[in-house]
């Protein structure tokens, strides 16, 4: 959409004023960051449950000092020398110690190890005199000035306005820090990346209030790849006896006229160029909240080309979709498009003609070689949704009911109204009631759009002056009047509100949030919990479960990792979608049904639809819709049998025995490995013959790699028994699959049930990293050797709860770290 040259003149208005927003919310962060290093006191949770006690000194030097002396230095740690009677003075070393210790990797294989009980009693006694040396001195961190994020900026903007955008085109990504995207320390504000907010404010204000200057545009919304089959229906949105297309959710700015346009799906291959599966007819349905638009009729018939001169016909010669492009009427608003095929131009009668591999020619060629070798359906590739056309503002569109609570009678109560509107506006954006002078600032700005111009462009330029503003775009934490340097104090319940919805939804506070939170009763513990089961128990809690385990599991990346299909030519758009969602139900199930967290690794259930249950050898499950089974056994129960983690953690060609122990590592032990030194060669650069064990023997000859080597190895091979793309496997190639090896600890498995099995030996420190990472997320910075009591406090209080989701979330709230803030030193 363009600007109109009011518009941007009004942008370099409200821009002016960013500017000075930047240079101050710079100032602050910095300084903040700067703060935060500094030398403080540390913090301590309630002591933990007695334990037989070991003397630390007589421990370490009889099981430690041998390997973690002046000498030696194994792990660059150096024990020797260190205060066993003080421990607060070496609290980060002996805070390290712990972590290995809960995982069993300390004594290492082979060296003398204590008894069970001596083992558990020095991590008691280690615990207790940590928390216990520094229960006088807490320190809950203090945080940078935290800006939104992207995805918290688009929330935002849906739960104020009711709006929904597209993030990101609007905003770049952002960077990450300590595994989330949503840490404060790397959240830095450019004079670029003001600029976007500034053009973001600008198009977002004109689609909330309307703009009829808008001058028509297009979005493209890509449906599939070539990869993606379209033989069943694609949504629950869409028409049953449909397959393939989309339904597309799209905000239209106006009431008025718009354009639909689809291309279908080509052929790979230069040579033939041509639409795919257009020797048969098919009927393409058009609708618009489920109300048809138009059913376009394409292939077959006089589409259908000649297969003897099939090589002749190129798409832009013969593209019958060319000419499908028609207009419709909308109101403003979100509305969904759904685009079908009919599914009824064949019939499967006992097992129907299959799908052809991704890499044949045929396939390719997007031509079908012959009777009985397979299929292939024509598919819609992108969708184009063009306007508005002769554009109206629209009379009440959901962001216009949001915004206008009030309208003027005449010019003379324009400015109360407006007031009454913004202060109405500001209260969601920033989050806590606003002053007088604020809202006079907005009603200035409102004063300066409305020059030459309606009531509704006021409001529109107030608007776009108050998404830039410092207290919208940065979650503000003030100290209260009259703290010490460096003194802990607890945070106003405004201030807690915003975490907890940062924390649980990734948007603002919503309405009965800030109600309790101004009447100061949040941070009663009743009241709170009440808070924080109501929010779980909101659909918007999605984003928690989504944004946090896709980014502490890496399932990110399964949107871009890209199997070879030559060595996996099984594997394509729609098993790729569905390990996706696969694991985003499963990961919903879990933390909805107030699950115990162990049952990540334990679970005998997942979800699937037919293309990951015939992936996965389950029968009788048909259709593309996704439905909850229990496993036939329990070689791919919790999320290490899972498709989406299996393949995330693996090369493009084969399985990573490195990449896989390393993921548990980090993810299930909270122990990753360092990183390896330079000039080691790649597996693939190494010559030997042999197995895949073999090959890795050859690391592990070197004593430097030997040492991380040892401990990663043994858990990537566990998981041997799936291949690249998570297929059950007991034979890799000519080889048989060995999937046996034993932790650091000594513990054994034979299988991946064996390994579920032995890591639940080790389940504490499962829970201990797992509690780490929600409370990084939870707080927006890593966690501090100050912190650890903290956690240690929060297994405590989730383990006498069944250490179910909703009692790990409760205490995370209920944390110093997430309650307090230490005054500014």
């Amino acid at each position: 959409m363009v600007v109109s040259s009011s518009m941007a003149r009004r942008g370099l208005v409200v821009l002016g004023l960013a500017a000075c927003a930047v240079g101050f919310a710079s100032e602050q962060v910095m300084a903040a960051r700067a703060a935060r290093r500094a030398a403080a006191p540390r913090q301590v949770a309630a002591a933990a449950p007695a334990a037989q006690a070991v003397p630390v000194k007589a421990f370490v030097d009889q099981y430690c000092v041998t390997c973690h002396n002046a000498r030696m230095k194994a792990a660059n740690l150096i024990l020797q020398d260190k205060n066993t009677e003080d421990l607060a003075k070496d609290a980060e070393t002996w805070e390290r110690v712990l972590v290995k210790l809960h995982a069993g990797a300390m004594p290492p294989p082979n060296s003398r190890r204590p008894d069970d009980a001596t083992y558990k009693g020095f991590i008691a006694t280690l615990e207790q005199g940590l928390d216990a040396a520094v229960a006088k001195a807490p320190n809950p961190g203090r945080p940078p000035i935290h800006r939104l994020n992207r995805l918290e900026y688009t929330n935002a903007i849906r739960d104020i306005f009711s709006l929904q955008i597209d993030g990101k085109l609007m905003l770049p990504g952002d960077d990450s820090g300590f595994g989330f995207d949503n840490i404060a320390d790397v959240l830095s504000l450019s004079p670029g990346l003001m600029e976007r907010y500034l053009l973001a404010a600008n198009k977002i204000s004109r689609l909330a209030v309307g703009d009829p200057n808008v001058v028509p545009g297009v979005t493209v919304y890509d449906v599939s790849d070539r990869t993606m089959g379209q033989d069943d229906r694609m949504s629950e949105q869409l028409p049953f006896g449909s397959r393939g297309g989309a339904a597309i959710k799209h905000y239209f700015p106006l009431d008025g006229e718009y354009s639909v346009k689809f291309t279908l799906q080509r052929s790979d291959l230069a040579a033939t160029n041509m639409i795919r599966g257009l020797d048969v007819e098919n009927l393409i349905d058009v609708r618009l909240d489920r109300q048809r638009l138009k059913v376009v009729k394409i292939g077959g018939g006089g589409d259908k080309p000649t297969f003897g001169a099939v090589a002749n016909y190129y798409a832009e010669e013969f593209a019958p979709d060319e000419k499908a492009e028609f207009r419709f009427k909308a109101t403003a608003g979100t509305h969904t498009l759904g685009i079908s095929l009919n599914r009824d131009h064949w019939t499967m009668e006992g097992v129907g003609p299959a799908r052809l591999s991704l890499t044949s020619d045929a396939f390719n060629q997007g031509v079908t070689s012959g009777a009985g070798s397979g299929r292939i359906d024509m598919t819609i590739r992108k969708l184009e949704i063009g306007g508005p056309f002769d554009g109206r503002i629209p009379a009440a569109s959901e962001a216009r009911k949001r915004i206008f609570v009030c309208r003027p009678t005449g010019a003379a109560d324009e400015s109360a109204c407006a007031s009454r509107i913004m202060g109405a506006l500001a209260r969601r954006a920033y989050r806590r009631p606003v002053t007088p002078e604020e809202v006079a600032t907005l009603v200035t700005f409102f004063k300066k759009g409305r020059e030459g111009a309606n009531f509704d462009t006021g409001i529109q330029t107030a608007i776009a002056r108050m998404l830039v503003d410092i207290n919208f775009l940065f979650r503000l934490e003030k100290d209260p009047g009259g703290a010490k340097p460096g003194m802990p104090y607890r945070l106003a319940d405004l201030d807690l509100a915003s975490r907890l919805s940062f924390f649980l939804w990734s948007s603002v506070p919503d309405e009965e949030l800030l109600r309790v939170a101004a009447s100061g009763t949040l941070s009663q513990p009743l009241v709170l919990e009440k808070q924080v089961k109501r929010m779980l128990a909101d659909q918007r809690s999605s984003m928690l479960i989504g944004n946090f385990f896709d980014q502490w599991l890496y399932l990110r990346n399964m949107a871009s990792v890209r199997p070879d299909p030559k060595k996996f030519p099984a594997f394509d758009e729609n098993l790729r979608v569905g390990f996706q969602e696969e694991t985003r139900l499963f990961l919903e199930s879990q933390v909805r049904e107030d699950r115990p967290v162990t049952e990540l690794i334990t679970a005998n259930y997942t979800f699937v639809n037919e293309r990951v249950a015939r992936h996965y050898g389950i029968p009788n499950i048909a259709g593309s819709h996704f439905r909850r089974v229990t496993l036939p056994d329990d070689r791919r129960a919790g999320l290490l049998g899972q498709g989406a983690v299996l393949t995330v953690t693996s090369y493009a060609d084969r399985t990573s025995v490195v990449q896989r122990g390393k993921w548990v590592m980090d993810h299930m032990l909270g122990v990753p490995p360092p990183p390896p030194p330079a000039n080691v060669p790649p597996l693939d650069a190494t010559v030997i013959e042999g197995s895949l064990r073999q090959r890795m023997e050859l690391h592990r000859k070197n004593p430097v790699c030997a040492t991380c080597h040892t401990q990663i190895d043994p858990l990537g091979f566990a998981l041997e028994n799936f291949d690249a793309i998570g297929t059950y496997r007991t034979m890799d190639g000519t080889t048989p699959v060995n999937a046996t090896g034993k932790l650091v600890d000594g513990t054994t498995f034979d299988n991946p049930a064996d390994f579920r099995k032995a890591l639940l030996t080790r389940q504490d420190a499962f829970r201990r990293t797992l509690a780490e990472k929600l409370l990084t997320y939870a707080m927006g910075r890593g966690v501090e050797t100050f912190d650890m009591p903290s956690v240690r406090q929060i297994l405590r209080e989730t383990k006498s709860s069944g250490d179910r989701w909703s009692s790990v979330v409760l205490a995370i709230v209920k944390s110093k770290p997430f309650q307090m803030r230490r005054a500014e030193s």
